[in-house]
């Protein structure tokens, strides 16, 4: 069993680090390549460029939790509760592309 995550490629756990605007500042975000990729599908799926994405999700989380004490964490569960099946609703993903557009 353990062979399978022991012998995964050490690319997907590379640290990248993405320079974005969030909350109308620029900023360095650090996480494993593989984090990247999905957050690039999340968006991507929901018709959201990486950094609208993240920016839109920064606001609403500021806005429902009122502060995030770690935003990279944050991302790493929200790549866990996609995988886990959790995606927004029909109606909420056709608003997110006529805002995008």
């Amino acid at each position: 069993m353990c062979r399978v995550f022991a012998g995964q490629d050490p690319e997907g756990y590379r640290p990248v680090n993405r320079s974005v605007r969030i909350g109308g500042h620029s900023t360095s975000i650090q996480l494993e390549a593989t984090f990247w990729l999905l957050l690039d599908e999340i968006a991507q799926s929901q018709g959201l460029s990486t950094p609208k994405f993240l920016s839109k999700l920064y606001d609403e989380a500021i806005e429902i939790n009122g502060e995030i004490p770690n935003f990279a964490s944050m991302l790493r569960t929200t790549c866990a509760l996609y995988l886990r099946g959790h995606r927004p609703q029909d109606a909420e993903l056709e608003a997110l592309r006529h805002e995008a557009a």
